[in-house]
């Protein structure tokens, strides 16, 4: 299951909306678990198997932004890799013709935080902040 926009950009600001339960058709079946991928993040005292924090996140035109129905995703974890198993000419194709599911503020913090937020990646910070802090915020510190 992928769930997309709803990194620091795209929910804007990265609430915690990423614990998606496994539907009702899927339980059913006796399936228990299953992957579960987003740019969003939750709580650590959800389960199963999550990918959180992708990055670039769907709301900046990362990969996740042009996965469709159907797509087969390739998950490696001792490798920390997660591919969209399509064509590059495809990937290149869907990206280029991506437009953003909301439209862009044009002034106010809205603007300032979508014009300088950074991917969960690198903390979800704003640009203009760092070095200013006195101690850095690594990618595994969220």
């Amino acid at each position: 299951m992928v769930l997309k926009n709803c990194g620091p950009k795209g929910y804007p600001g990265m609430a915690e909306v990423g614990n998606m339960g496994l539907p009702p058709k899927v339980l059913r079946k006796g399936i228990t678990d299953m992957v579960r991928i987003s740019d969003a993040r939750m709580s650590g005292t959800a389960y199963g198997t999550v990918v959180l924090h992708t990055s670039p996140e769907a709301a900046a035109g990362g990969p996740l932004a042009v996965v469709r129905t159907g797509d087969m995703i390739e998950l490696d974890v001792p490798n920390r890799r997660l591919h969209l198993d399509i064509p590059e000419a495809e990937l290149q194709a869907r990206l280029a013709a991506w437009r953003p599911a909301a439209e862009a503020p044009t002034g106010g913090y809205a603007w300032l935080h979508q014009a300088h937020v950074e991917g969960a990646d690198t903390g979800a910070d704003l640009d203009f902040l760092k070095g200013c802090r006195g101690a850095p915020v690594g990618k595994d510190s969220h």
